[in-house]
């Protein structure tokens, strides 16, 4: 019987304004890295993954700008995933 993998994510960088929190996480599993965005004024998170060849921090600062592109897709944030 194998054991189910856990993935171990550390958060890098976070920072809050006018009801946004913008997280930076990294997960040691895979390497990847995803920005998370959750809005308290209006309930709506979701994540961003950081593609190749993308800066995260670009992402970080700039999480909206990347969210409208078409190439990428926002994942909604369960609640017991996001802090």
């Amino acid at each position: 019987m194998t054991q189910p993998r856990t993935h171990t994510t550390r958060e890098l960088d976070r920072r809050r304004g006018d009801g946004i929190e913008v997280r930076l996480l990294w997960c040691q599993n895979d390497g990847h890295v995803t920005v998370a965005v959750t809005d308290t004024k209006t309930g709506e998170a979701f994540e961003l993954p950081v593609r190749e060849g993308e800066r995260a921090l670009e992402v970080f600062h700039h999480p909206y700008a990347y969210a409208a592109r078409p190439q990428h897709r926002r994942v909604p944030i369960t609640a017991s995933h996001s802090s």
